[in-house]
């Protein structure tokens, strides 16, 4: 187990969006960020996505799982390879399956293989202990989005959003000294933000998204269907709460042309984060967006048009919103090896703060 020192982490995520490998350094002691490293992507290739997609829904012992997670773990173990100097590796793997009430999610990927192949300790299965302690398993990322408020010297409470294939918007009250301290965090999915629309252009177009917004800022939302969706339970259920990536969304849309349809989509996925800020303590002065949908325009434009808070791309605070994910694994691979917590009551609805995790020697 690590004593209290910094040190050099990398972070590999692998999100919903299944668009590919993000890797990125962090010099951490596990609580304070001390400097951002080099970072780098791995895009996985059409028919890598395609047999992804594919292999969504499939468990650890499903027929089919075991071709899909050596393509996962040869597209880290490549990307691995740019770097140097590294001590610890944070591996999340790919989520296929994700199910806590029948306390069970499946990241696929073996963090063993890639201690061997890499020659490095590999700390992964970030998720199954919270998810047997009966929390959500999800979202993860809050420790540091902890750690970033004090980074940023936050005084005041402050938000962080995710859009990635699924939404994660995490509160942070910066005023406490500890992530696990009662009413410093809560945090908790949306619902969909990326995946739907992503999928729609994919089924469509034979392209992997909307770049730019351009086609949803063309369309008009279908603001019934918009509304029914938004009537869910999902959205007055109180937090801590997760979801997996799949959803019926994109059926539902299915009669209306591809630029009416990735409005609705968009319309969806900013009124679940409104939906969201109505679970929170108190409206955050600031929202900050990481993940691919701040790239769209059209979603940022709807939801800063829901929500009472300034809406900013993490950019916007001297952050990198592609690699957020990436370092938030290299922070939380220290704390495991630590042995400290990396959740809590707050963030995945777990009886009490519970450290995941397994570390993997080469």
């Amino acid at each position: 187990m690590l004593k209290q020192q910094v040190t050099r982490a990398l972070g590999l995520m692998s999100g919903t969006s299944l668009d590919g490998v993000d890797a990125a350094m962090l010099d951490t002691d596990g609580e304070t960020i001390i400097g951002f490293g080099p970072h780098a992507f791995r895009p996985y290739t059409p028919e890598e996505r395609a047999a992804l997609f594919a292999a969504q829904g499939l468990w650890q012992n499903d027929p089919g799982v075991e071709p899909v997670a050596e393509l996962i773990e040869t597209a880290h173990a490549a990307v691995m390879a740019r770097f140097s100097g590294v001590e610890l590796v944070g591996f999340h793997g790919q989520t296929l399956a994700h199910d806590p009430a029948g306390r069970r999610t499946h990241q696929a990927g073996s963090g063993a293989v890639l201690a061997m192949v890499a020659g490095l300790p590999v700390v992964w299965d970030f998720r199954s202990s919270d998810i047997q302690l009966g929390g959500q398993g999800a979202p993860l990322a809050p420790f540091y989005h902890f750690a970033l408020a004090k980074y940023l010297k936050a005084k005041e409470p402050l938000a962080f959003l995710n859009l990635g294939g699924v939404g994660n918007l995490t509160y942070v009250n910066p005023s406490h000294d500890r992530p696990e301290s009662s009413g410093a965090l809560l945090a908790f999915d949306t619902g969909p933000a990326n995946a739907p629309m992503d999928d729609l252009c994919q089924m469509r177009l034979g392209q992997p998204r909307d770049t730019g917004g351009i086609l949803a800022a063309k369309g008009t939302a279908d603001d019934a269907l918009v509304a029914g969706y938004l009537a869910e339970s999902y959205f007055r259920r109180v937090p801590p709460k997760s979801l997996d990536r799949a959803t019926n969304l994109v059926d539902r849309v299915a009669h209306l042309d591809t630029s009416d349809a990735l409005a609705t989509l968009a319309a969806c996925a900013a009124g679940a984060v409104a939906a969201g800020f109505e679970h929170l303590p108190e409206p955050p002065a600031r929202l900050l967006v990481c993940g691919g949908g701040r790239h769209n325009p059209e979603l940022m434009r709807r939801i800063a048009g829901l929500v009472p808070s300034d809406v900013l791309p993490v950019e916007d605070v001297g952050l990198n919103g592609d690699m957020l994910e990436a370092q938030a694994f290299a922070h939380l691979a220290v704390r495991v090896a630590r042995g400290l917590p990396t959740s809590c009551p707050g963030t995945t609805g777990v009886a009490a703060a519970v450290g995941g995790g397994q570390i993997s020697h080469p």
